[in-house]
């Protein structure tokens, strides 16, 4: 019997010739990522276990992000980059990404990419659910605890249980009005939050593979919000091109078998989905765009590592351009790489900024923003009674600000439509 893309990944890292869903195996971590939020109390985990005089099994392989809490007065989020400075310079890490400085890259699952950390073949585990982003190199990554994360970092092995795998494929060429969001809103309907539990989530067909690596990187993202354990899409040419141009390590490429054993296989036809929405407060809360037309919104979010990268703002800017929006509409890069592509972007002539700025949308610093919520001064929080349209990936109450409010997901064109609107908007009214 064959293995697919993620058991034989496992295979690898655990040094096996064969491994079949449900084995339990010690993985050999090639990358441990973690952010501001998780990290001081991953590091006191680690020096309570391993004592004072604790080790770092690998600095190389450890890489430290922060990105959620930054642009904030708030003493206790300011207080977790602190134990962050101070655990870099004690260890002299190399790999420690410092807000307020040259090396700031902003939202850590978009800087993993971008700084060559995502390799095809690899395993990388990270201190946030949504490291499953990084599956969209053909790579395994998956989100763990604090503690499972100590652990990493004393000893570079991880106990796992290999997951079964699910297959998505979806045929067919993108239509205009489609993007890789709708493609996951429509998985999430269709197979509902807990619908992947401790599952591999592999993407496959010619709309997946004619998407480019930062569209590819919005579907595994969500993998999380199925329950999956890991999302993952085979590496082909444009993954090597994007990983060959950002680090020089060498890489395996690894294909599922013809006769790779799945959980569930799921085949759709992109020319028959149309643009989608997830209604608060769940993300398989889906709907079609169409149906849920004109309802009011007082603020319209574009960003996030699910939202704010540079294809989804040049996206946003097809419908924006020569627009101005009805209600606030925020813009928040990703990384401080796609801030600058912002201003070398075009469309029309006109760069991407200048096409925001212009519909009246206001710009912040690359970083998590208000997708998690976060401290009372955080650009773009909801508060009391907001109405939101989001390219985030979770609308759980509370999850961007207030419970009080209400957040539906969607795509950067319906976003961008809606924010011209100041109602919900099928974006087919702008591209077609």
């Amino acid at each position: 019997m064959g293995m697919t893309i993620t058991e034989k990944i496992l295979a690898k890292s655990a040094r096996r010739v064969f491994l079949e869903p449900g084995e339990n195996v010690w993985l050999n971590v090639d990358v441990l990522m973690t952010h501001d939020v998780c990290g001081p109390p991953t590091i006191g985990i680690w020096k309570n276990e391993f004592g004072e005089k604790a080790k770092i099994w690998d600095k190389n392989k450890l890489v430290v992000f922060p990105d959620h809490y930054i642009f904030t007065k708030n003493v206790h989020a300011n207080r977790n980059v602190d134990v962050l400075r101070k655990f870099a310079k004690e260890y002299d890490l190399p790999n420690y990404y410092d807000v307020g400085s040259p090396r700031y890259k902003g939202v850590c699952h978009i800087a993993l990419a971008e700084e060559g950390y995502n390799v095809p073949g690899t395993v990388l585990f990270g201190t946030d659910s949504h490291t499953c982003t990084s599956g969209a190199f053909g790579m395994f990554a998956t989100g763990v605890g604090n503690t499972d994360a100590a652990f990493i970092l004393g000893t570079g092995k991880i106990w796992e249980k290999v997951p079964e795998s699910m297959k998505f494929t979806f045929h067919g060429k993108m239509p205009e009005y489609l993007t890789a969001k709708d493609l996951i809103l429509q998985i999430l309907g269709d197979i509902t939050t807990d619908g992947a539990t401790y599952r591999s989530m592999e993407f496959d067909g010619e709309a997946i593979f004619s998407l480019p690596m930062l569209e590819r990187m919005t579907l595994t993202n969500m993998a999380i919000e199925a329950g999956g354990m890991n999302g993952i899409i085979q590496a082909d040419k444009i993954a090597e091109e994007y990983v060959s141009e950002r680090t020089d390590k060498n890489f395996e490429i690894f294909i599922s078998d013809r006769d790779a054993k799945y959980f569930s296989k799921h085949e759709y036809d992109v020319n028959k989905i149309e643009p989608l929405v997830a209604k608060p407060h769940s993300p398989d809360n889906r709907d079609t765009v169409k149906n849920v037309e004109g309802t009011k919104l007082t603020k319209c979010y574009i960003g996030s590592c699910t939202g704010g990268k540079i294809t989804d703002f040049i996206n946003a800017a097809k419908i924006l351009y020569g627009q101005t929006v009805k209600t606030s509409t925020f813009i928040v890069p990703a990384s401080t790489e796609t801030a600058k592509e912002l201003e070398g972007e075009t469309y029309k002539g006109l760069s991407l900024k200048q096409i925001f700025e212009n519909a009246g949308c206001q710009i912040a610093q690359s970083s998590c923003a208000a997708c998690l919520g976060g401290p009372d001064d955080t650009f773009g929080r909801a508060v009391d009674k907001d109405v939101v349209i989001s390219t985030t990936n979770r609308n759980f109450p509370g999850r961007m600000g207030s419970k009080k409010s209400e957040v539906y997901l969607a795509s950067p064109l319906t976003v961008a439509a809606s924010a011209v609107n100041g109602f919900i908007t099928d974006p087919r009214n702008f591209l077609m």
